[in-house]
């Protein structure tokens, strides 16, 4: 245990002690982040299915659609910030896979949301073409695909996935190291 109360108090040796405890229990991010999946059975907020459903149908999607095991598992937990808040869901879910990911996988789930308004936000009045903003980021067309092909699909209460099980060694190696600090 480091022994300073203060952390401009702090040593390069105590750090270190921190980094080596931190990475050592690394493994518990993953399991956090698949218990935060399960609780997303919990969640319906009026869909068709809840969404543990919608997060493994979008995650089934994406592997069968070829994607790596980055965007399989960003797909897995694109909605996973809705245990805390839907209206900010998508910045919620990008900051917690950041660390783990390529850049261009936390901007597709970054902007997610507005990807997916093609498909809905005129019933509410909003710009069916909010994805618009983002032409010519080199993360567009992932996006695209993400919300045309595989999350804006998912809804389906007879439709078919693979259970959380299939996917837990994936999270479990994206969420084993940090890509960046």
């Amino acid at each position: 245990m480091s022994s300073f109360t203060r952390m401009d108090e702090s040593t390069a040796e105590q750090w270190a002690v921190i980094g080596a405890e931190t990475m050592k229990n690394q493994p518990r991010v993953a399991e956090e982040v698949l218990a935060m999946l399960r609780r997303l059975e919990g969640i319906t907020d009026g869909f068709g299915t809840n969404q543990l459903v919608h997060a493994l149908q979008t995650a089934t999607f994406a592997e069968r659609g070829g994607a790596d095991t980055e965007l399989v598992v960003a797909s897995l937990c694109h909605d996973i910030g809705k245990l805390i808040s839907v209206f900010n869901h998508p910045a919620i879910a990008a900051e917690i896979l950041k660390p783990y990911v390529r850049e261009e996988v936390y901007f597709a789930i970054k902007a997610h949301q507005d990807f997916q308004g093609k498909h809905y936000y005129h019933h509410f009045g909003g710009d069916v073409n909010a994805r618009d903003k983002y032409e010519g980021e080199a993360f567009y067309e992932l996006a695209a695909t993400f919300a045309d092909d595989w999350d804006q699909t998912a809804f389906d209460p007879d439709g078919e996935y693979l259970p959380l099980e299939h996917f837990e060694p994936l999270v479990r190696e994206v969420f084993a190291q940090p890509r960046s600090m």
